[in-house]
């Protein structure tokens, strides 16, 4: 068996996803190493994985986009936090590769530094991306703003006109940071995101169709593997069971962005409605929501268990949440705010699985109307979990893994 090293970023809604992966592979007799959140250290350890803390200096490294207003603008402060991150991440990965000296190495896509020392190694690379990568695809509208996708010469025309524009003028930002920190190691220039992220021998995506758009000219080195959702076992609470009423599920996003709005507006949205809102906030609770007599708010509550029972998933657009919804067959209202959460809106409304309600048209009239849509599109949502246990999960994706390291040793 072989020695395998992941490296993820700071975020659970990364770290989660690749959770499930690592772990199967640890099953098969792998030397699992993986480098993440403090945090999270000691629970990947009772999974049996070797895990120990990123550099602590890349999560002081603030992801603060919530004050970012257009897509655009929103991709180039990535960029910047990313670049910045890179610095960091680059050595703290190089520092875990002289440690473990593994035979394989699974890099999340956020991590740019680890992405640069992964090529620079040699070694068999996995790239893990927990959303859709921003990568070109014939009839897929670049990414970013969350375009619905437009066929024949019009929609490929305002694809051309869009793309540099938007992933462009980020592409442009991120060429000058990247191509210094991959000189330094002997590394050429990257021009744009697909030179720079198709670079691995293998992408795993976690998604898959209906949900996500077909991808006819993708190649094999990209594998969409479906949803992969994980969250750490927990009992389920005892007041979650009593509940004998249809369950809506709000939800913000695990990383600041300043979305309490969404919770605010779905009690008073729901109030009035025959169903019981439990709302989480992993962030942080905030201190000025009034809580109706239907509603309960916590800072953490295992989404399974809610999901489970729940008739509705109300989410920010975070891939993890609205993914997690849509594996166990529950219809979606997404209202997102930023990052790629306008590309998960987008995928919702096209595969019919939910309801996208623009952040800024957020209204508690209507967020009920989209609630009552959406809670009507269940048989979408379960043709979307079907798509997702036919990518094979986590058990496909170690098939992957061990294919390239089987291909190596040739």
């Amino acid at each position: 068996m072989s020695t395998v090293l992941a490296y993820t970023s700071p975020a659970l809604g990364h770290l989660f996803p690749m959770t499930p992966l690592l772990v199967e592979l640890a099953a098969r007799g792998h030397d699992v190493h993986v480098r993440t959140l403090e945090s999270q250290v000691e629970r990947l350890r009772a999974l049996g994985l070797h895990a120990d803390a990123v550099d602590p200096a890349v999560a002081a490294v603030v992801h603060d986009d919530w004050e970012v207003v257009s897509p655009k603008d929103a991709l180039v402060h990535a960029v910047g936090v990313f670049t910045e991150r890179a610095r960091i991440d680059g050595p703290d990965f190089a520092a875990a590769l002289a440690q473990v000296g593994p035979e394989l190495v699974i890099t999340d896509i956020n991590s740019w530094g680890a992405l640069t020392v992964a090529e620079a190694s040699g070694l068999p690379w996995v790239t893990f991306s927990p959303y859709t990568p921003p990568l070109r695809a014939q009839g897929v509208p670049p990414f970013g703003p969350g375009l619905l996708p437009a066929k024949g010469p019009l929609g490929r025309a305002r694809d051309a006109i869009v793309r540099p524009l938007v992933l462009g003028v980020a592409e442009r930002a991120m060429r000058p940071g990247i191509n210094a920190l991959r000189a330094e190691h002997g590394l050429g220039e990257v021009r744009d995101a697909d030179d720079f992220f198709r670079r691995c021998d293998l992408m795993l995506v976690t998604t898959a169709e209906p949900f996500e758009y077909p991808h006819p000219d993708w190649r094999d080195d990209v594998l969409m593997v479906g949803a992969c959702a994980w969250e750490p076992p927990a009992a389920t609470p005892a007041w979650l069971e009593e509940i004998d009423r249809p369950i809506v599920l709000v939800t913000t996003s695990s990383e600041f962005q300043d979305d309490a709005v969404l919770v605010r507006t779905a009690f008073e949205a729901l109030a009035g409605e025959d169903v019981v809102v439990v709302a989480t906030m992993p962030a942080g609770v905030a201190a000025d929501i009034e809580v109706p007599a239907n509603g309960r708010l916590e800072e953490f509550v295992p989404h399974g268990s809610v999901l489970d029972r729940a008739s509705l998933a109300i989410t920010h657009g975070g891939m993890g949440a609205t993914q997690k919804a849509l594996s166990r067959g529950v219809p979606v209202v997404v209202v997102p705010f930023g990052r790629d959460q306008l590309e998960v809106a987008a995928r919702v409304a096209t595969c019919g699985a939910g309801v996208r309600l623009p952040a800024k048209r957020l209204t508690p009239e209507r967020l009920r109307d989209a609630a009552r849509d959406a809670m009507a599109r269940t048989a979408q949502a379960r043709e979307v979990a079907r798509g997702y246990d036919a990518a094979g999960g986590p058990s496909a994706a170690a098939d992957a893994v061990e294919a390239r390291l089987v291909a190596a040793e040739r």
